[in-house]
């Protein structure tokens, strides 16, 4: 059974750095490339970043240049959302998605509040 599972969310204070992780069970890891989204409350799904298969090549949404990154450990069946500087405007429930080979994944989500 494919599953991606997200943990590391948390209420954090504004400044804080939160590293976000989702492992993989059922896929062949290194196949998929990976993205994080986030789902503020009353907001659309938005995207935050992404991977490649290798880890080579990754990219952020403007809104978290600068504060947020993304990497890959495949020996791991993991990847991992880096956030630093955190404000409240990146309060959400992150969610984690593999696409690759015609299919796609999602997690269920984790949640994080920025608040003072």
């Amino acid at each position: 059974q494919v599953r991606l599972v997200e943990s590391g969310g948390g209420l954090v204070r504004p400044g804080d750095s939160l590293t976000l992780s989702c492992k993989a069970y059922g896929i062949t890891f290194d196949q998929y490339a990976l993205t994080w989204y986030r789902q503020a409350p009353d907001k659309a799904r938005q995207y935050v970043a992404t991977i490649g298969r290798t880890g080579s090549h990754s990219s952020v949404d403007d809104a978290v240049e600068g504060r947020f990154g993304v990497s890959r450990d495949n020996a791991k069946d993991t990847f991992y959302l880096h956030m630093n500087h955190l404000k409240p405007d990146d309060t959400g429930v992150y969610m984690c998605y593999a696409g690759g080979n015609g299919e796609n994944y999602w997690g269920q989500g984790t949640r994080v509040t920025v608040a003072s």
